[in-house]
C-alpha cells in the first residue's frame, strides 16, 4: 500500500490506493425470478450444470478483482465499480469468496429498470472507503420513432472518504450500440448529460470535488458523447478548473481497448477525473497513472477469437472464462514521510 518513486534525484514515499472498473458480463445467479428478466441470463438456459457453472463464475470475477493493480499496490482495489450484474446476492457472493472474504468489501447497488435486469454496483473495502451518501439516477430516454421509453441502467452516485479524504464515484453502464452506433448515439449523448449533470452538481456544492466517472460507456473516449458530452481533455495540462480529465483517449489513439468486436478493439471502459485529482500537490490524494488490465489469462489464446478477452459465454453455454471485457484502473497516491525501495510498475499504464 506504499509505493516509493524517483524523480530528479528526489526520493519520495507515497500511500497508494487502486480504484477500478470491471464489466462483469451478465453475472446472473440460478434462480428463476419472474420479476427480473431472466430470459437474458445465459446461465439460465444452460440445461444441466448451472451451479457448477455459476460457483466457476463467481470465482473468476474474485480471481480479477483481487488481482487489479495487485502488482503496484500490493493489495486488490480500494474501491471498483462494476455492470452487468443481477442483483446485490451475486455480488455478496463475489466478496464472500475465498479470495476475497478477508478484504470485507463494502457493496453500494440499488435496481435498475433496465429491460436486461441488469444494474451497475459500488464495491468498496471497508477499511478503506466509508460511503456517506449513496443515490441512483435514472436516465430516461425515448425511441426516437416510437417514442417508447428505453429502459435502460441509472447512474449510481456514491460520496464517502478515501482514507479519511471526500471522494465521490459516478457508476455508469451507457446504453448500448443496439441498431447501429449513429442510429442509437443520442442515447449515450443523454446518458453524458446526465453524468455531466452530476459533476456539475457536485462542484457546485464544492469546486474542488475530486470526481471519479467510471464506466462501461459503449462509446470510445473520441466519440461525441465523451469528447462534447463530458467536455474531456486528453491532455493533464489542458484541463480547465472544473473540467474532466481522460486518460484512456491516448490510449485509444495507441491503438489499444477493452472489448474486441470483427477484428476491431474498443475502448468502452473509461475511469475520468476531475481537474482536483491532477494537483502536483501530494499532500492529499492525487491521480497517479491509470491502465487496462489484460493480463494473459484473460485473454483467449486460440481459435477464432484467438487475442481477445476470454469472454464467459459462448453459443455452447460457460465457457469457463471471465468476461467479454478488460478492466480498467488508476492509482491514486499521497506524500507519506516514509523511506522505502523503489517498486517499478509494470505493464501498460500511463
Amino acid at each position: 500500500m506504499v509505493i516509493s518513486i524517483t524523480e530528479a534525484q528526489e526520493h519520495k514515499t507515497y500511500k497508494i490506493h487502486t480504484i477500478a472498473f470491471y464489466n462483469l458480463e451478465n453475472l446472473f445467479d440460478t434462480i428463476n425470478d419472474p420479476t427480473n428478466f431472466d430470459e437474458y441470463s445465459p446461465l439460465m438456459e444452460l440445461k444441466a450444470n448451472r451451479s457448477d457453472a455459476y460457483k466457476k463464475k463467481v470465482r473468476n470475477m474474485a480471481r480479477v478483482l483481487a488481482d487489479i493493480g495487485r502488482d503496484v499496490s500490493n493489495n486488490t482495489p480500494a474501491i471498483i465499480g462494476v455492470s452487468e450484474v443481477e442483483n446485490q446476492d451475486v455480488l455478496e457472493d463475489v466478496v464472500n469468496d475465498s479470495i476475497l472474504r478477508d478484504k470485507n468489501y463494502g457493496i453500494v447497488h440499488y435496481h435498475s429498470p433496465d429491460a436486461r435486469g441488469i444494474d451497475v454496483a459500488l464495491l468498496y473495502q471497508k477499511k478503506l472507503f466509508y460511503p456517506i451518501t449513496t443515490s441512483s439516477h435514472e436516465l430516461k430516454i425515448y425511441d426516437n420513432v416510437t417514442r417508447k421509453r428505453i429502459y435502460t441502467r441509472d447512474q449510481l452516485l456514491v460520496s464517502g472518504h478515501l482514507d479519511g479524504e471526500l471522494m465521490h464515484i459516478i457508476v455508469n453502464h451507457w446504453p448500448s450500440r443496439s441498431g447501429g452506433e449513429a442510429k442509437s448515439q443520442y442515447n449515450r449523448i443523454a446518458a453524458a448529460k446526465l453524468s455531466k449533470y452530476l459533476v456539475d452538481s457536485l462542484q457546485v456544492i464544492d469546486p474542488y470535488a475530486k470526481v471519479f466517472i467510471m464506466g462501461d460507456l459503449n462509446d470510445n473516449p473520441n466519440n461525441t458523447s465523451v469528447k462534447k458530452g463530458l467536455k474531456t481533455q486528453k491532455d493533464k495540462d489542458k484541463v480547465d478548473f472544473k473540467g474532466i480529465y481522460n486518460p484512456y483517449e491516448n490510449f485509444f489513439r495507441d491503438g489499444l481497448g477493452t472489448t474486441a468486436y470483427r477484428d476491431a478493439w474498443s475502448l468502452f471502459d473509461q475511469i475520468l477525473l476531475t481537474k482536483s485529482l491532477l494537483e502536483k500537490d501530494y499532500t492529499s490524494f492525487q491521480f497517479y497513472k491509470a491502465g487496462i488490465f489484460n493480463n494473459d489469462y484473460l485473454i483467449t489464446s486460440k481459435g477464432t477469437y484467438k487475442g481477445y478477452p476470454y469472454r464467459s459465454w459462448s453459443d455452447g453455454g460457460f465457457s469457463d472464462g471471465f468476461s467479454d471485457h478488460f478492466p480498467v484502473y488508476v492509482y491514486v497516491i499521497k506524500e507519506i514521510p516514509t523511506v522505502l525501495s523503489d517498486i517499478s510498475p509494470k505493464g501498460r499504464e500511463d
